[in-house]
């Protein structure tokens, strides 16, 4: 009316989605974008195309050189405005409308940190050596932490200030993890709620192998050997 433009509305939840060569699946992820919600696609160095597909579906793309799933969630996070921030694969295998009651718990101050624990839907979704793996890590992780969750699958949702404030610095597999860990030690409540996995898009650039599945638990293991901060100053456990 008076030549003053309103600004765009911040959106009311950011999804971070790491990419490496993800064109065949992104108009089916992008498309269960909730409404409202900004999709964030930081791109890894895809050769197929992914971030011109992802910017003309309407989503914002972010370049990461770096590579490393670490690498790129944590760009996709610098990258975030909204007050809170979702993570979830871009290969088709998780479905980013299952993050809404995250949200809503998050939201409602039920939890600090919602996970996703994956139940995979047929025997493809999830190789035997990648479950033995999440497993074990899973383990470890209730020995470190106390905490008993069972998966330490990518679909999470939390605030963005305070996931910025845990410092995190795993720029490879171990950032998931890491996430976790530090969300524990400090104090963080952390919830976990059952997932459909589907049969991903594409190959695994993890867990598609054993090797890429032990590296994986290599670098998650370097995470698990960082001292609680609190141990260190003579606090309990929880």
């Amino acid at each position: 009316m008076n030549g003053v433009t309103t600004p765009p509305s911040p959106p009311d939840v950011d999804v971070v989605l790491p990419c490496l060569d993800e064109a065949g699946a992104l108009p089916w992820v992008l498309a269960r974008i909730p409404p409202g919600w900004r999709a964030i696609v930081v791109d890894n160095g895809s050769t197929d195309g992914s971030a011109d597909v992802a910017r003309a579906l309407g989503a914002s793309v972010v370049h990461e050189p770096r590579r490393g799933f670490g690498a790129a969630c944590q760009a996709g996070l610098a990258a975030a405005t909204a007050d809170i921030v979702c993570f979830c694969d871009c290969d088709a295998s998780l479905d980013p409308s299952l993050l809404v009651p995250f949200v809503r718990q998050v939201r409602g101050g039920g939890a600090d940190l919602v996970l996703g624990r994956r139940r995979p839907q047929g025997r493809s979704a999830w190789p035997a050596h990648a479950r033995a793996g999440n497993l074990a890590l899973a383990r470890l992780l209730r020995r470190r932490t106390g905490l008993r969750l069972h998966d330490l699958g990518p679909l999470r949702a939390a605030r963005r200030e305070r996931l910025l404030a845990l410092g995190l610095t795993d720029r490879r597999s171990g950032y998931p993890l890491q996430m976790v860990v530090r969300a524990a030690d400090a104090g963080w409540r952390i919830a976990e709620h059952d997932v459909p996995y589907l049969p991903r898009t594409g190959a695994s650039k993890v867990t598609g192998t054993w090797r890429g599945t032990w590296q994986a638990v290599r670098d998650m293991s370097r995470v698990l050997a960082e001292p609680d901060p609190h141990a260190l100053r003579g606090g309990t456990a929880r």
